[in-house]
């Protein structure tokens, strides 16, 4: 193959380099595209068919269905790892061996004390608050009680702002969800693993003794392990271009929050839960909602099914709906909103329609059903995305800055109007 690329505009051919990544895809080297065509730029919205940047930790193919981390399989993740292993190879490149595991996790909990004066600041939020926001504003907080930079060339540095945001982030995580419900807030036990902490500190009750469901462990840390990193999506891309001005850790964590916050990106699995909620208030029918969704001038949309990015089936989906069934299996529990979950989820394996067009149940779809399941509010789904997404934040944001990527800044093709003189009021 040809390792250059010829445009040809303006009557003028220009040659442009190519560049091949580890799994042979193949980019188009657009860097010097201005200067030897004296001004041509690209359009490119949404940047859907941009290469943002040259990384080292997330393959991702839609077309295959493949999904890895540092070149280990999610499949392979998700069924033997702690969620922290991942969290390690994800920030440092490999996984860690016992001894290093063991001080990542120490040093964490040496950091998981939160400063009083945030609960001041959390105090000041109505209940009503959603708490994604109260999450981004509680880290972008953190910044005042921890003023120093980081300086990216020492290593030291660097692995002590990192345990820093990984001890912190839970915290924060539990005490969003519990200003929501007004229960008292709690730090923990760290005697406990990082996941099983987690839990203890969303679901403590302050009159009665917390009793660990390893059910519930293994499926949350299934979990934060397959939504831990997904490639240049919206909030990492968020994270990189904010750290990429050099600001700092926390700031850039806090920018990606708000926009994992959006409908269309981390709010998809609240939106499914919303959906469902929808179709009980009408009465439960799921193939009338299955008959909707197929008719295109219907404007329902059928929310957790099919993906923009995986073109044949979302592999995490595979993974987490036999973790789905283990905990409804576990649980008992008996919700009419689970049932008709169910039935929509079988209408769609089922239904010629939805299987000639790969709609099948997304990650979103069944994370929806197991937070439901373990008593999680419908308001914390996304939050639960973010802390499963924050290794992968932390490690996008150090490799950016490690190599020193310039700020970012789009071009853009102006539309407006061209040059007209001014008029002053008082001659209109």
């Amino acid at each position: 193959m040809s390792n250059k690329a010829i445009l040809e505009i303006n009557g003028e051919k220009h040659e442009l380099p190519t560049f091949t990544g580890s799994e042979n895809e193949v980019a188009i080297d657009i860097s010097s595209l201005r200067a030897v065509t004296k001004g041509v730029t690209t359009i490119d919205p949404g940047f859907k068919n941009t290469g943002s940047c040259v990384s080292e930790i997330t393959f991702l193919d839609g077309e295959k269905g493949i999904l890895r981390y540092r070149g280990y399989s999610i499949e392979e993740l998700a069924e033997k790892a702690d969620f922290l292993e991942v969290a390690y190879l994800l920030i440092f490149g490999e996984l860690p061996t016992k001894e290093a595991l063991d001080k990542f996790h120490a040093d964490i909990k040496s950091e998981s004390i939160v400063d009083d004066d945030i609960r001041k600041i959390i105090d000041a939020f109505p209940k009503s608050a959603h708490p994604m926001g109260v999450l981004s504003s509680l880290t972008s907080a953190l910044t005042a009680f921890n003023p120093s930079s980081v300086n990216v060339d020492s290593e030291k540095d660097m692995y002590n702002s990192v345990v820093r945001i990984l001890g912190k982030f839970p915290v924060l995580v539990a005490w969003a969800m519990r200003k929501k419900q007004g229960l008292p807030l709690d730090y923990g036990d760290n005697s406990l693993g990082y996941v099983e902490n987690v839990l203890k500190m969303m679901f403590k009750q302050p009159n009665e003794e917390y009793v660990q469901n390893e059910v519930l462990v293994n499926a949350l840390n299934k979990l934060l392990i397959l939504h831990a990193d997904h490639e240049q999506n919206c909030s990492t891309s968020t994270v990189r271009i904010v750290g990429s001005s050099h600001a700092g850790l926390f700031a850039s964590i806090s920018a990606g929050i708000s926009a994992l916050w959006g409908p269309l990106h981390g709010g998809a699995n609240q939106a499914v839960l919303e959906m469902l909620e929808a179709i009980k208030e009408d009465g439960g029918d799921t193939k009338k909602y299955m008959a909707k969704a197929k008719d295109k001038s219907d404007p329902f949309r059928l929310m957790g099914f099919g993906h923009r990015v995986y073109k044949n089936f979302d592999p995490r989906a595979k993974i987490i709906k036999v973790t789905a069934d283990e905990v409804l299996n576990d649980l008992g529990v008996e919700d009419p909103i689970l049932d008709i979950a169910k039935g929509l989820e079988q209408e769609a394996l089922t239904d010629a329609y939805f299987i000639d067009r790969k709609l099948y149940p997304n990650v979103d779809f069944y994370s929806g059903i197991i937070y439901r399941a373990m008593g999680i509010p419908v308001e914390m789904f996304t939050v639960m995305f973010a802390l499963g997404r924050l290794p992968g934040w932390i490690g996008q944001w150090r490799e950016m800055r490690l190599r020193k990527e310039p700020i970012g800044r789009p071009r853009q093709i102006y539309t407006g109007s061209t040059l007209r003189p001014f008029k002053s009021v008082a001659k209109k």
